[in-house]
């Protein structure tokens, strides 16, 4: 039986997951491009919430915290690139 935090990660991975896949699907829809990188934060925070279900839940012998942070920071820079570059 999960846990309640497990179940909480994989909730987090699923919400992440189905927010990108929302955001890309308007971005085809009104090619607003501030929803593509937004869709792009998303999906790289959705990498991120991967990457802790595999750390905590299923490979517990494996570090993955460096990747965890890398994708937290891709997934940061991709929005901030994408705000300042759709304010020029």
């Amino acid at each position: 039986m999960l846990s309640f935090q497990a179940i909480i990660y994989i909730l987090c991975l699923l919400t992440s997951i189905g927010c990108a896949s929302l955001l890309i699907r308007s971005y085809r829809d009104t090619r607003a491009r501030l929803l593509l990188w937004s869709a792009l934060c998303f999906a790289l925070l959705a990498l991120n919430n991967l990457f802790v279900v595999l750390d905590l839940l299923i490979l517990p012998s494996i570090d993955f915290v460096p990747y965890r942070h890398l994708a937290s920071l891709a997934a940061v820079s991709v929005l901030l690139f994408g705000f300042i570059w759709e304010t020029e």
